[in-house]
Formats: structure tokens, sequence, C-alpha cells
């Protein structure tokens, strides 16, 4: 595709970063900014000198060639279908659907659409997670048997009131397995493996969490993930508001163990080979901070540890060569629907899961219509309430 590829930012909130990072560098060029935040909105198209929205099916009309969605959390799918539908490439963050049936719906107009879709997971383009990729290509580590990921990620209550605003915010209520992209994604960026089947396991608030009591939140506060990887290996992910603030992902292979540090600069890499009945050709156990394979300068400067840069520019060498990246429809909306089976799984007593390939259009039709969610706005009968112990009265909401 000669010439810059035209884009359009859908939310100005975590969108601003993607507005901003939409330039020449990638090859991009922003046109047009799309939020019901007015005054907001106006301020950044100003500041960017681009034309601005608050009527999506009027930004979807704007000349552009693809559209970054920053929108909330459980609305992304409808609105990727919408600008697939109008010909737009489409970058997604997380989560890719909120139910099995937008999973299916997605899939279905990106292949109807042939444009490109992108999920905007970054946790893989961190420094280390693209190491251990490079490494596990070159075979240093043999085949992959066991992994963890984990994202943790407490807040005060100042913060978390401030960045969910109003007992509907979708924070204050999304399940605690839903938000498991961030850990899943890098194991499956570095071993090229899917998941096939899930355990749930959901952690309510204590009575002394001191943190609580003074938000709108009506969820628990994390959760551990069992997972069944396609190639055997078996996974533990953990999120997300246990103490203990960090990043971690782990990989044991057959022939050695990778893994970035807990302790101290957490962007550096601790391989670990004894090299059993072979030739010993690296010192058994290494430490050492890892480079970005290109764009070294640019992706330290770049939120997410660099993810958020190679983000877009995965997004944008996609549109140019016609080639679907890697973090592709088919893997987002299986790492999304992870986290929605791994809560029926645990509302079911953790009972084991399958996990539906909907690379295969007659698995698909299966869910075709499943609607299950925990979204309080969308409640019916048979439908799950956003916490393992039911129906929880928001704490912060005085009498």
């Amino acid at each position: 595709m000669a010439g810059k590829i035209k884009v359009g930012v859908l939310g100005i909130g975590r969108g601003a970063g993607f507005a901003k990072g939409a330039n020449e560098l990638v090859g991009m060029e922003l046109v047009a900014l799309c939020d019901t935040q007015e005054e907001k909105l106006k301020k950044l198209g100003k500041e960017l000198d681009v034309a601005t929205y608050t009527d999506y099916d009027k930004f979807l009309e704007h000349d552009m060639d693809a559209v970054i969605l920053a929108n909330f959390f459980h609305e992304h799918a409808p609105f990727a279908i919408k600008a697939l539908n109008t010909g737009k490439h489409v970058m997604s963050e997380t989560s890719a659907c909120f139910t099995l049936a937008e999973g299916v719906a997605l899939i279905e107009a990106v292949e109807k659409s042939k444009k490109i879709y992108m999920f905007a997971e970054n946790y893989p383009y961190m420094v280390f997670n693209q190491e251990m990729r490079r490494l596990y290509k070159a075979g240093k580590v043999g085949e992959f048997m066991y992994g963890e990921g984990e994202y943790v990620h407490p807040m005060s209550a100042e913060n978390r009131n401030r960045i969910s605003p109003g007992v509907n915010h979708w924070r204050n209520w999304i399940p605690a397995t839903y938000y498991s992209t961030h850990s899943l994604a890098p194991i499956m960026f570095i071993t090229d493996t899917m998941p096939v089947k899930v355990n749930g396991f959901v952690i309510p608030y204590t009575k002394d969490d001191p943190v609580q009591p003074k938000t709108l939140m009506v969820n628990d506060a994390a959760s551990m993930i069992a997972v069944r990887m396609d190639n055997g290996a078996i996974v533990k992910l953990l999120q997300i508001s246990l103490r203990g603030h960090g990043v971690w992902v782990r990989i044991h292979g057959s022939q050695g163990l990778m893994e970035n540090l807990r302790h101290g600069t957490r962007n550096m890499l601790r391989i670990v080979r004894e090299q059993y009945h072979e030739k010993v050709t690296d010192p058994i156990e290494q430490i050492y901070t890892p480079n970005f394979p290109v764009f070294e300068e640019i992706a330290k400067k770049a939120g997410h540890g660099g993810g958020d840069f190679f983000t877009t520019y995965s997004f944008a060498e996609a549109i140019r060569t016609g080639k679907q990246p890697f973090l592709n429809v088919y893997r987002g909306v299986a790492m999304s629907i992870v986290g929605i089976l791994a809560y029926r799984s645990a509302l079911n007593d953790s009972n084991t899961i399958e996990i539906p390939d909907f690379r295969k259009p007659d698995v698909r039709a299966k869910y075709a219509n499943d609607d299950w969610n925990p979204d309080p706005a969308r409640h019916k009968k048979g439908y799950p309430l956003p916490s393992i112990l039911g129906k929880v009265k928001p704490a912060g909401i005085r009498e």
C-alpha cells in the first residue's frame, strides 16, 4: 500500500496515546477522532489538528483507511464489526469480544471484509517477551511444557475511583477472570500455542480489605485460571487486584526455563539450561537485559514497556503487506473467550470447560447466539452476576 495509512481513533482516554502514536514513523496519518466527551474531544482535536466526531456512524464516513478502537472494554466487537463492514481495517483494544456470540460475529465480519484485524494486546511486545519468543523459536528451551503469566495491578481507592467513575463503569463490575489477556497473550506469543481447555477460580475481596469499601466495585479481587494449550502444555494465569504489583511471565520447556525477573529490573531475563546429556554450549544460568529487535530507542519511550509502539507498528505493517498480524482475530477472540469461559467454570465449581475453536465455521455456528454475559445493564435470567458471591451492594454508596 503506497503512501500514508489514514487512521481514525475511537476513544480519547486510552486512545489519546494511539492517536499520538499514529505518526510518520509507523507510516500512519491521524485524520479523525471520535468520542462522546465533546469538550475534551474538541480540545484534543484542536491540539492534533484533526476532525472530530461525537457520532460513530459519521466518523466512519470520514476518508480514512483504518480505525483504532479504544472504547470501553465490553463494547469493542460491535464497533469493530461496523467499521469492517464499511471497508476499514481495525485495530481493537482488549477484549476482542464480550460474549461468544460476539466472537463469532467478529470473526465472520473479518473473513467477509477481507480487511486487516489487529488485536491490540500490548503485553506480548514488552522487551523480555519479545526476547523469549526469539529464544523459543531458536529452540533454546525445547518444547513448551508449562507456563505462568501474571498481571497483578492493585490500586488505591482514589485511583480506582478516578478511572472508574460511577456505579455503572465497567471496571466496577467486570468479573475477575475477564481481564486475563495481559497474562495469557505473552505466552501465546512466545510459544505460538492456542488454548483448548480452561478451569477458572475466583478470589473474592476479604472483609478486611481497605480499598474495596471505599469504591463502587461489585466484582471480585482476583482470579487464577488454569489453561490447557493445544500442544498439551499447562498454563497458570493470575490477575488482577492482589497485593504486590507486577507483570511476570515464565516458560518451562523440555530443555530449559525462561522468565523475566520478579525483583529489581523486571525487564531483565533469566534463562536456565542445565544441558543434561548434551554438549554444554551455554552457562547453566544467564541473567541479562535484552534489547528490542528493532526501534530500540523509540520503543523504550513508548507506554506499556514499548508495547504501545509495537502494536501500532504491527498494525501498519499488516495493512501495508496485506498479511494478517500474529495477533489476528482468531487469537484475539480465543484469548478473550478464555476469560468468559473461566468465569463459567468458576461458577460451576471450577469444572473443566472446552474452548471452542472458532477457526472452524461449523464450531462457530453452535455459539452464534450465545450472549451469556455479566453486564448488569443486560442482565437476564440465567446470566451471571459480576461476583462469585452473587449480588454485592456497592460499598461506596451512602444511604
